[in-house]
């Protein structure tokens, strides 16, 4: 398959590693990202080479989330249309949280907004010490509604409560202690890191790591379709409202939103 944002290699082991290739946008996720990793999770989750999934970025982002030329489309789109993109994105995010193989990811740089999604779907994330993190989509007069249900499975109520709705960035070290990232490790150990995680893997029967992930799934918090349907409701009813319109025009224009302080 041939892609135009990410690409996959696969090595002899059955390792594929899937980058998300923007570096110049920071890997932010735009509507061919979203339809292209979409895909690729599901080409990866039926490919029986396939025995683990390592997720990363190129360049010195993980993701920066939402491509800010996307939201600027959804802004400008009807309701009906808002609903039908934002949906797109919620099956990209589930695609990848449901694949029925390992999926490692390699955080090796910032990851904000619906970078912070993508590690949670992941099922370990290494990132770099070095890393950022943060939901920013409230300083836009938005919420991390898709990648809610996933972040919340991730680090629960009490520690998301910490994150969502402050739009602060932080390090790391305390995306280790949320639960975001299992780990956080320098540069220069990184690779050594998510091999360590990749191997034992390579120990197990295929057929039962992808039960028992399943099986995880089902035991833990449910993600079902009512629930991702009202977080898109609850983006599109964001996107209507005069605080997202004043939060993203205050970006693109580089001046503070009317709330912040003088």
């Amino acid at each position: 398959m041939t892609f135009e944002t990410i690409s996959i290699a696969t090595d002899a082991r059955g390792v594929a590693v899937l980058t998300l290739d923007r570096a110049d946008k920071h890997n932010a996720l735009s509507a061919t990202m979203i339809r292209e990793l979409t895909e690729s999770a599901q080409a990866l989750g039926a490919d029986e080479a396939v025995r683990v999934v390592v997720l990363t970025g190129a360049g010195k982002s993980f993701c920066a989330g939402g491509d800010l030329g996307w939201m600027q489309d959804q802004m400008a789109a009807d309701p009906e249309t808002r609903f039908v993109e934002a949906r797109k994105l919620a099956l990209m995010l589930r695609a990848l949280n449901e694949m029925p193989k390992p999926l490692i990811g390699r955080v090796q740089g910032q990851a904000f907004g619906g970078g912070i999604g993508m590690c949670s779907v992941c099922d370990v994330a290494i990132a770099v010490d070095h890393a950022k993190f943060g939901l920013t989509e409230t300083r836009l007069g938005l919420i991390p509604a898709t990648i809610g249900p996933y972040v919340l499975a991730r680090i629960g109520e009490a520690m998301a409560r910490r994150i969502f709705m402050n739009a602060r960035i932080f390090g790391a070290a305390e995306a280790q202690r949320l639960g975001i990232v299992a780990h956080a490790v320098p540069e220069g150990a990184l690779d050594a890191a998510v091999e360590e995680e990749v191997a034992p893997y390579l120990n197990c029967a295929p057929g039962a790591v992808a039960q028992a992930k399943a099986l995880a799934r089902r035991l833990g918090q449910p993600i079902t379709d009512a629930i991702i349907d009202d977080t898109i409701r609850a983006l599109v009813d964001c996107w209507e409202g005069d605080e997202a319109q004043e939060g993203i025009g205050a970006f693109f224009d580089k001046r503070k939103a009317r709330w912040m302080p003088t």
